[in-house]
């Protein structure tokens, strides 16, 4: 088990490391010059150099992915030269100190990824961290949806198999996978938020918090949540539907739920002792992967609902050319996209010996 959870957490870094080295390559061999995006219209040739010299965009492109790599890693090298890009300053690394090598300090630090070109050098981690909750929040939501609902429809449908219902269920799933969000979140906003306002009390828009009409306080306003949460959830929904209703299906054919109905138990405890547990390994498995996928999903959602979130951060980051903002949000996206994977495997192969043997 040991050399198994060695082995994920290994090719973990391996699929880290590329997802870094695409994401620097991606927006660096772009046309236009960032140091140009940081001043927008204010440039003079003095200030431009000052930037370039700055944030390293003066060396050539290898040197610059060094820096890059040397800014996201825990373990990192600085050098005590004020005129160097890597001088370790308290504003740019929150880092503990190791030991040194010459001119150069060895550090632990939290990942830097960099200052935004837009919001005066604000630190990306900053605005991470206060949008990543907002969109923490709406994804457990709609996951914790979508798995309740989900198996409830997926057991009856599977009760009722071949039936109207069981039908009826069945195309709400397909509509549910094949309909992209983005029209979804519009049709909800649209519908219940505008047509049927008045019944539903939804705003077509609207984040967690809200500054109330003073603009003295900030207030939790959880009906927000509703709208994003339920469009949010509805892919996912439909997978677990016909996840749970297959999986039942099969349990409910082996011999041991057959000998506890010829005991003369009742269908409902058969199905809650017996065959719920055994059914729910797939659709635990599955969900504990849209979960991550639904933090990179949500950017769409949150853009429509104007929900403060990562995903609107980063649609507002790419209408501004705002490339610190957008890398560093896509690597955090990936690096937790990552670490659920890793669990989510390790916790199936404890479940399941046989799957360490593969």
């Amino acid at each position: 088990m040991f050399q198994y959870i060695i082995s994920k957490v290994f090719y973990g870094f391996l699929t880290l490391f590329g997802v870094v080295t695409v994401i620097f390559l991606l927006f660096n061999i772009l046309p236009g010059d960032p140091a140009r995006m940081m001043l927008d219209q204010r440039e003079n040739t003095e200030q431009l150099q000052n930037i370039r010299k700055k944030y390293g965009f003066d060396k050539p492109i290898f040197t610059q992915y060094l820096y890059y790599l040397n800014d996201v890693s825990p373990l990192s090298f600085h050098s005590k030269s004020k005129e160097d890009y890597t001088f370790l300053s308290e504003k740019k690394y929150n880092a503990q100190k190791l030991f040194s090598i010459g001119e150069t300090d060895i550090v632990i630090k939290y990942p830097y990824l960099r200052e935004s070109f837009q919001k005066n050098g604000k630190n990306v981690s900053e605005v991470i961290a206060e949008t990543l909750p907002n969109t923490a929040i709406l994804a457990v939501v709609a996951i914790t949806l979508a798995l309740i609902i989900g198996i409830v429809l997926g057991i009856f449908s599977a009760l009722f198999k071949d039936t109207v219902f069981d039908r009826i269920i069945a195309v709400i799933s397909t509509l549910g996978m094949s309909v992209p969000s983005f029209f979804s979140a519009i049709l909800f906003a649209w519908f219940f938020g505008f047509v049927l306002h008045k019944y539903t009390s939804l705003e077509m828009t609207g984040s967690l918090y809200e500054v109330d009409n003073f603009g003295e306080g900030v207030y939790i306003q959880w009906k927000n949540l509703i709208l994003p949460a339920i469009v949010l959830g509805i892919r996912p929904l439909a997978v677990v539907i016909q996840l749970m209703r297959n999986s039942l299906l099969e349990t409910l054919s082996q011999d041991y739920i057959r000998t506890a109905k010829a005991k003369g138990l009742t269908l409902f405890k058969v199905i809650k002792t017996h065959a719920l547990k055994n059914s729910l390994n797939p659709v635990i498995t599955a969900i504990s992967g849209w979960f991550a996928s639904m933090l990179a999903g949500a950017v769409f959602v949150e853009y429509i609902f104007n929900w403060n979130g990562l995903g609107k951060e980063i649609v507002n980051s790419l209408n501004t050319l705002d490339l610190p903002v957008i890398m560093g949000s896509v690597l955090v996206v990936a690096t937790l996209f990552i670490i659920i994977n890793i669990l989510v495997d390790i916790i199936y192969s404890w479940l399941d010996p046989r799957i360490r043997l593969q």
